[in-house]
Parts: C-alpha cells; sequence; structure tokens
C-alpha cells in the first residue's frame, strides 16, 4: 500500500473547505463532532480513567477550542471529570453552544481571564491535559496569555495529549518555537499533517469522516480503522510500534 499522505497547512484548509463545500456536504457541527469524539477516544484509551480522572481541557479561541469543547463533553460522558480552561472564548455562535453543552454536563469551564492564576491552579488538581488550544492555521508568534501558559503547561509534568498539532508547532515545519509544547500523545485529524511526520509519542489518526472520493482525490491512503473505532495508532516515527494495540 502506498505510504500515507502528510498534508502542508495549505492542502490541510483546502481539504476542510471542501468537506464542507455544496459537494462534501458535511456541516463544520458535524465534523467537530466526530473530530472531538475522536480526541475524547484517544485520551481515554491511553489514560483509563481510574488511573487519571481529572482531565484539564486547555481551549483556544477558533475551531481547535470547539474540537476540545465536544472532547470534554464526551469525556464528561465516558465518567471523566473534565475542567474547561478557555481564557479567550469564540465568539461565534457554535461555541456557546458547545459551551452550553458542557455546562449542561456540569462540567466546570474556568473564568475567562489574562492571568495565569486559575490555570495554575486547575494544573495542579489535574492529572492529564487535552491540549485542543491552537491548531493548523495557526501562525507564530504565541500572544498572551498563551505565552505565560504554554510554559506552565509544559512545566506542570503532567501527560498531555494533544489535537491535530501540538501548541506552538509550525504545521508544516514541526517544533521551531521555544513555546511549543511536547505532548505523549497526538491524535492528528483527517490525515497527519508535515510538521508532525518527526513526532516521537504515541500517535493516533482520528476524524473517521473522510469519503472514499476525497481520499482518493487527495490520494490520502489512510489506513484502515479498526472495528467500530473512531481513532487508529500510527506506528511511530522511529518505525516501531506500541506494544499496546488498539
Amino acid at each position: 500500500m502506498a505510504a500515507m499522505r502528510y498534508l502542508n497547512a495549505k492542502l490541510a484548509q483546502q481539504i476542510d473547505e471542501e468537506l464542507m463545500s455544496a459537494a462534501g456536504a458535511f456541516s463544520l457541527d458535524q465534523l467537530m463532532e466526530l473530530a472531538g469524539l475522536a480526541c475524547a477516544q484517544t485520551l481515554a484509551t491511553v489514560y483509563n480513567k481510574e488511573k487519571y480522572p481529572r482531565v484539564l481541557v486547555c481551549c483556544g479561541p477558533g475551531n481547535q477550542g470547539g474540537d476540545g469543547l465536544v472532547a470534554a463533553r464526551h469525556l464528561g460522558m465516558f465518567g471523566y471529570k473534565p475542567t474547561i480552561w478557555m481564557p479567550k472564548p469564540g465568539s461565534k455562535e457554535i461555541y456557546k453552544r458547545l459551551q452550553q453543552q458542557c455546562t449542561n454536563m456540569k462540567i466546570q469551564t474556568l473564568e475567562p481571564s489574562q492571568d495565569t492564576q486559575s490555570l495554575r491552579t486547575a494544573l495542579a488538581s489535574s492529572d492529564v491535559i487535552l491540549d485542543a488550544i491552537f491548531g493548523f492555521s495557526f501562525k507564530p508568534p504565541v500572544r498572551a496569555p498563551f505565552d505565560a501558559a504554554l510554559p506552565l503547561i509544559a512545566q506542570s509534568g503532567l501527560p498531555i495529549v494533544s489535537v491535530d498539532v501540538p501548541s506552538g508547532w509550525n504545521v508544516d515545519l514541526g517544533k521551531v518555537d521555544d513555546l511549543a509544547l511536547n505532548p505523549d500523545v497526538l491524535v492528528s485529524l483527517t490525515a497527519p499533517k508535515e510538521g508532525v511526520r518527526q513526532f516521537k509519542g504515541r500517535h493516533f489518526l482520528g476524524g473517521r469522516f473522510v469519503p472514499k472520493t476525497l481520499e482518493e482525490k487527495f490520494q490520502l491512503n489512510l489506513p484502515e480503522y479498526p472495528g467500530i473505532s473512531q481513532i487508529v495508532e500510527l506506528p511511530r516515527a522511529d518505525g516501531s510500534a506500541d506494544s499496546q494495540k488498539l
């Protein structure tokens, strides 16, 4: 089988637009729901709720943060105890609805704040972090309050699961910023991005929604998802596979 295709930022954007075009026929809500579900399933696969019940879901103001809100709701459904840190809530109606859905699940969202005190407190009482801050449309530099937050998250010593692209990484070039996170687990959405080719941790692919027509058009050569799972584990960058298979 041909090698799986890694996407640069421009191609990733093109595929997203095509999925939501009249031809692709998906809505943003649908894609976000499936992406967030895959993120929650990835975290639950690697970090079981008995040992890692308290999940700090760190959300940015864009679609990446929306994926995080969906993941938080599903993690709550799975029996975890999520807390949402979203210092700059997105202004679009979809983010407000997703946040209300989390509130309805009695998931705490920390009050938006430009200082990092609430984040420090939350990190001290969490077991694992879901990083849904920046996505493939991120352009440096890292701005406030995230420039202060990323080092705190990195220094917490907690395991980190990043969504699509680790926050602070360049989508095409990888980890070129000192503020960028070094997650333990990555869940790529739709297809992996060029910048994560050398990612050394456990790497999953999620977003089981790519239609055959689009996969063939862009020659994505995606792996087969096992059974009814929303995720599939990819080989490590060094070619090895993790011993804990799905």
